[in-house]
């Protein structure tokens, strides 16, 4: 039973709904387009809130949903771990459009969210923070995810959480690595700002 909700997901974090979103309304495929990523920021960028904000709630459900239910019916935080980490992984890697998918940021924020709330909360501000000030999404992203293991330690929750969480931000990292690259050179785009 394990394996097959293993198996679920990884399927469930590979549906890639910004490629879908962007398929049907402009019969293209979207990782051709702005930052190349099927994720909600590359969605908002191209077609508005309109297409980013139901992109954005179900790929954060894609993380938190395995993840839910793999505590509800195992009772094995480990277990919960390992589902949110393939969500995640699907989502980035999916299956279904040859292994190329979004950034993984909104799901991971799925799995955080029910694994440890008051360090999701956080983590979210710091996002939210970073975003508005910086106008960068993905240094929001990138710093929002990493503080999120050491909000753990700071409210004491278990270290197998923290753990999981320092291996997601190297995988959020490595989906991130062009914007970081863009990030040293001052060509990163800002929130806002129109893909040219």
């Amino acid at each position: 039973m394990k394996i097959i909700f293993v198996i679920l997901s990884y399927l469930l974090g590979s549906i890639p709904m910004g490629y879908i979103f962007f398929y049907i309304s402009e019969k293209k495929d979207i990782r051709n387009f702005g930052s190349h990523s099927t994720g909600a920021t590359n969605l908002l960028r191209l077609k508005g809130w309109k297409f980013a904000l139901p992109v954005l709630v179900i790929d954060f459900l894609k993380g938190f949903l395995p993840v839910f239910f793999a505590l509800k019916f195992f009772q094995d935080k480990q277990f919960a771990l390992i589902c949110g980490f393939l969500a995640v992984l699907g989502h980035c890697f999916p299956v279904y459009i040859k292994f190329k998918g979004g950034k993984g940021v909104a799901t991971t924020f799925g799995a955080y969210s029910i694994l440890a709330f008051k360090p999701f909360l956080l983590c979210l501000a710091v996002f939210l923070i970073v975003s508005k000030t910086s106008r960068y999404v993905s240094l929001g992203s990138l710093l929002a995810i990493l503080s999120y293991p050491f909000f753990i330690f700071l409210f004491n929750v278990e270290a197998e959480i923290a753990y999981l969480s320092f291996a997601l931000f190297f995988l959020i990292m490595l989906m991130h690595r062009d914007n970081i690259e863009r990030l040293v050179q001052g060509k990163e785009r800002k929130l806002g700002e129109k893909i040219k």
